[in-house]
């Protein structure tokens, strides 16, 4: 007996062209707004298997939604009758093709073809109506973007609105790259202290001059300044929580015996390829440091303690939308623990900075008061003039914050706080 055939589906069409990296895309947003996760942690898995060209398109892609997340979804709200839940995949998906062709210059017919294929046998047509009704309106996204509404707030409440401001001005494009030089070397670009340059956004790092030479290596100018702070020497120096290691490069290219130490066995990895890339050298220790000990007391200890990331959300927009104050208090409990532990190894009359890259006084000033409440053997070393770039002065009290709106002609700089402590007692 013949078996019966029944109603057989329409053959599944072939993806667009493009269209994987739109998915690696939603993945990577889902990891981060879903998930909490750093968009850099998620990275790898998300674009698994992709060219890295595609790799490239989906972080460029995700990275736009999270700089322009607030005003993509006051845009899908202005266009749908009922409001999408915030983790709806349609939501996301309009993201995704809205960011394309508003901010990328990709077609919107492109756009929006690319998309499609990701909402997986949900409501295609709210999505394709909804995409066309914005692009019929000539929608636009505004410049400065809006942060979300709690960090805007948070801000402000630390630093002040002009702060706030030039927060929102400042995630309204990648930033420009900074390039520390190792001693001798030089580099195209704009110099804003000895040993740095400054090139556009978007510039390839494997194909810039002096790269395969070891020149060179990518680190923010804020993020230069705690290894700066130390200067040069040829006594024991001890980075904590070195990952992913440019101030570990700075520290041996000024001279120091280095010791190394970070709990993160893989972004280890990074900075013993850079040591090999500069030919600089320094010992790399895998360690918990609420466990480790050193056995020695060290002439200079450069915390650069784990923190909320709030600084730095120029290069890294996800913490904007994944860091909350409970992640914040948790992060300042474990400086809390690292500070008195590290200030140990110090030797007298050494020096140890302390640094976060975070914009929350918990992280910063307020560690810093209770420590030396706490610890009257240790001193501000203040930072100097000199030790700075132009148009970047350090707090009375001798410490340094960099905030949103500093540099801004010359392209602005990360959020940190830092302070150089000196051991003054035994």
């Amino acid at each position: 007996m013949p078996r019966p055939t029944g109603h057989r589906p329409p053959p599944r069409l072939a993806d667009p062209p493009g269209t994987p990296a739109r998915r690696a895309a939603l993945r990577l947003l889902d990891a981060v707004l879903r998930r909490g996760l750093a968009i850099e942690q998620a990275l790898d898995a998300s674009t698994q298997g992709l060219a890295p060209p595609d790799r490239g398109l989906a972080h460029a892609i995700s990275a736009e939604v999270l700089r322009r997340l607030t005003d993509l979804d006051d845009l899908i709200d202005s266009a749908t009758r009922n409001r999408l839940p915030d983790d709806a995949k349609a939501r996301f998906v309009l993201r995704i093709a809205l960011v394309q062709a508003l901010r990328l210059g990709t077609p919107p017919h492109a756009a929006i073809s690319t998309a499609l294929p990701l909402v997986d046998g949900g409501p295609r047509k709210l999505v394709h109506g909804v995409f066309g009704t914005l692009m019929r309106q000539n929608a636009v996204l505004t410049d400065p973007p809006a942060l979300p509404s709690e960090v805007y707030a948070r801000i402000a409440a630390n630093w002040g609105e002009r702060v706030a401001d030039a927060a929102c001005a400042a995630i309204a494009a990648p930033p420009p790259l900074d390039l520390t030089l190792r001693g001798g070397a030089s580099a195209e670009g704009e110099s804003l202290l000895p040993g740095h340059v400054r090139v556009a956004a978007g510039t390839s790092i494997v194909e810039h001059e002096g790269f395969a030479e070891g020149d060179w290596w990518v680190q923010d100018i804020a993020a230069s300044l705690p290894a700066r702070l130390i200067g040069r020497g040829s006594g024991r120096a001890l980075d904590l929580c070195a990952a992913p290691g440019g101030k570990t490069l700075q520290l041996a290219a000024a001279g120091w015996d280095v010791t190394a130490v970070d709990a993160s066995e893989s972004r280890l990895a990074r900075l013993r390829e850079n040591l090999e890339r500069t030919g600089l050298s320094a010992k790399v220790v895998t360690a918990d440091l609420l466990k480790w000990e050193p056995g020695f007391e060290a002439d200079a200890v450069l915390l650069d303690a784990p923190c909320s990331a709030t600084g730095i959300f120029r290069r890294h927009p996800d913490v904007l939308h994944r860091v909350r104050p409970r992640l914040i208090a948790e992060m300042a409990e474990l400086q809390s623990q690292l500070l008195p532990r590290a200030a140990r190894w110090v030797r007298p009359g050494g020096l140890m900075v302390y640094a976060t890259c975070s914009l929350e006084p918990e992280e910063g000033e307020q560690q810093i008061e209770r420590f030396l409440t706490e610890h009257s053997g240790f001193a501000i070393d203040p930072v100097l003039p000199d030790e700075l770039p132009d148009g970047v002065t350090a707090h009375p009290r001798g410490w340094l914050r960099t905030l949103p709106g500093m540099l801004t002609e010359q392209g602005g700089m990360d959020g940190f706080f830092m302070v150089r402590l000196m051991r003054v007692a035994a």
